[in-house]
């Protein structure tokens, strides 16, 4: 793997990371500026242009690092979570350093409210894993419990767990998503891809994992034999530009521009399907 990918390296010909300098080239050094994400979801582009192509995707409460900032509004960033780097919109984000979230969202979405009502108009949506800093919980008169964040609203209790929590099988995870659409670049509930789909069910089992498949790929777990008779749920699948998750001996979970959505297919049919369509399985990986 390229130590210095682009990707994941803060490095331009004009301005490269602090730490850095005597390692690659750059007319000049800065220290990144500490900043989290207020945006429910924020997109994360290649070039500062809302119409540059979507590397991926932040959500809400997520932290990141600052480096540049440019007259139109955009900033050049570094995510806290798998590194990535990348042009993300200026009015996304909020600088200084963020207290530690104590809970994350453990629904597939759920709604901020200006006050404890669900009758009240939501303020925001906010994607699954999203962390939140809760500085109390209050009950309705009705009785329904809600959770008071430090960033301002009120979000039903039952669909906030704390922070540590972490899920015991990836492919449960994943299986969350299905029939929310394939979104290139995605990763959250309104739209997610393929590797932003495995990232996030290795994530909610507190299992690191970069962001895109080549580097999935590279880094994560065991070779395992293409012998599907020898798969185990939660094995990763690769072929070339795309990732999926073994479910059982019969079939895998997968974000496909096939269907553009998250699907469960039959293993033996999609094997031969995206073969057939040029792309034969390249390697399968066993994180757990």
């Amino acid at each position: 793997m390229d130590p210095f990918d682009p990707r994941l390296t803060p490095a331009r010909p004009d301005l490269a990371a602090a730490h850095l300098k005597g390692v690659v080239p750059a007319e000049r050094y800065v220290e990144p500026v500490a900043a989290r994400v207020i945006d429910a979801v924020a997109p994360l582009r290649k070039k500062p242009r809302a119409d540059a192509g979507l590397d991926t995707e932040a959500l809400f409460g997520e932290t990141i690092r600052v480096y540049d900032e440019d007259d139109e509004g955009w900033s050049w960033v570094q995510l806290d979570r798998d590194g990535y780097v990348g042009w993300m919109p200026a009015h996304a984000i909020l600088k200084g350093e963020a207290q530690p979230a104590t809970h994350r969202v453990a629904t597939l979405a759920t709604f901020v409210y200006p006050a404890l009502s669900i009758k009240e108009p939501p303020t925001e949506r906010l994607s699954y894993l999203s962390p939140v800093r809760v500085i109390a919980e209050r009950e309705a008169e009705n009785g329904r419990r809600f959770c008071v964040t430090a960033e301002g609203g009120a979000i039903v209790a039952s669909h906030l767990e704390p922070i540590a929590t972490r899920a015991s099988d990836p492919v449960a995870v994943a299986e969350r998503y299905l029939g929310i659409p394939y979104l290139w670049g995605g990763r959250s509930s309104l739209g997610i891809d393929c590797s932003g789909l495995v990232q996030t069910a290795l994530f909610a089992c507190g299992i690191p994992c970069p962001r895109d498949a080549d580097l999935q790929e590279a880094s994560l777990g065991e070779p395992v034999s293409l012998d599907p008779s020898l798969w185990r749920r939660g094995d990763l699948l690769f072929w070339p530009g795309h990732v999926g998750m073994v479910r059982d001996r019969a079939s895998f979970v997968h974000a496909t521009g096939h269907t553009m959505t998250v699907i469960v297919e039959d293993l033996a049919s999609g094997l031969a399907r995206i073969e057939a369509a040029g792309s034969p399985l390249r390697a399968v990986r066993r994180v757990l």
